[in-house]
């Protein structure tokens, strides 16, 4: 079962504030540790602290009109600081794994959240042949596409140091005729 456990933002992470104290150094020590625990256990699949929302942007869709709204966004209680996913059996067990966690908002109250992904079985009685087709060839495609992301890295590591290559130029975009 695959969840996402959120940090919630505080008012002070919604600032930008990250204290240079001890207590924060202390917390990234503790986190680490947690972190590779969680690694070590085949628990953790992807994790990162978000910036603050006025950082951010919002998508509206209403009515058939969609809306752009720009950070910063009220209430970050209701806002999102961070992320794990996590590959657990079952909720409980991702309980027990974010009781262990150290807290994240230094100095504050820090609250997570855990919230397993839907599954495709979960939609089950809405598949169609079509839908299940195009979900197929989506994933193979990310698969794909996340692939050579892995082997270069892993490359990197082996490889001695060369000159970078390059950048690339983006591709022209084609007219619509």
């Amino acid at each position: 079962m695959k969840v996402m456990v959120f940090v919630k933002a505080t008012p002070n992470s919604e600032a930008g504030l990250l204290p240079s104290d001890e207590a924060t150094q202390k917390m990234f020590t503790e986190m680490g540790k947690f972190n590779e625990e969680l690694a070590k256990a085949g628990i953790i699949k992807d994790a990162d602290g978000l910036k603050p929302s006025s950082a951010g942007k919002r998508i509206k869709f209403t009515g058939g009109h969609t809306t752009v709204i720009d950070g910063p966004f009220a209430e970050s209680k209701e806002l999102v600081a961070g992320f794990w996913i996590w590959d657990v059996k079952s909720v409980e067990e991702a309980v027990e794994w974010a009781k262990r966690c150290p807290n994240p908002m230094p100095g504050e109250e820090g609250v997570l959240e855990i919230r397993p992904f839907y599954e495709m079985a979960d939609f089950e009685h809405l598949m169609t042949d079509e839908i299940r087709d195009r979900e197929g060839r989506v994933r193979k495609l990310v698969e794909r596409q996340q692939k050579p992301k892995a082997k270069s890295a892993a490359k990197a590591k082996k490889a001695p140091a060369k000159a970078k290559a390059p950048k690339r130029r983006p591709a022209r975009a084609r007219s619509k005729k």
